[in-house]
């Protein structure tokens, strides 16, 4: 009996990773169609990738880079929706949109604020970002991100 319940476990754990993942993706897609559209497409094409080292611009890359960032923050997120206090919350969807949001707009202060200008800074990129780096855009597309995020992932958490 518990070699079963131990399995259940497993997959439980695994499915909420799963969903966590692509739930980040499908956030990042989002927000990274709401950065393109407002006309901010040079943090894809070439400030996301000049955090690692790339040069020029290269939109392939940097959506690439930016959609595992945003699988990444998708983990993160799946590690505060199952603390027992929010749990109940992250379940279904509308609950879970707006703990996604909060979550989005915090994320915006340590990621684009801080850890954005001054790695951009530390790899000795000429157009690095103030810091800190807190603009209303940057709020907004985090905000979609973690409202997108936090929508999908208890769906996904069914459908997986």
């Amino acid at each position: 009996m518990s070699s079963v319940t131990a399995t259940e476990t497993t997959e439980s754990t695994s499915n909420e990773w799963a969903s966590a993942g692509l739930a980040g993706i499908a956030g990042t897609i989002v927000f990274g169609a709401l950065q393109m559209a407002m006309g901010a497409t040079g943090v894809i094409a070439v400030a996301i990738p000049a955090l690692y080292g790339l040069s020029g611009p290269n939109l392939a890359a940097g959506w690439a880079i930016h959609l595992v960032h945003g699988a990444v923050l998708g983990l993160g997120f799946a590690l505060l929706a199952s603390r027992p206090s929010l749990a109940s919350y992250t379940r279904r969807s509308g609950p879970a949109a707006a703990v996604g949001l909060a979550y989005g707009l915090v994320l915006t202060i340590p990621t684009a604020g801080i850890v954005m200008p001054l790695w951009l800074s530390a790899v000795g990129f000429p157009n690095a970002p103030p810091l800190p780096n807190l603009t209303l855009m940057g709020f907004v597309g985090h905000g979609v991100y973690g409202l997108v995020l936090g929508a999908t992932y208890p769906l996904l958490r069914r459908l997986l």
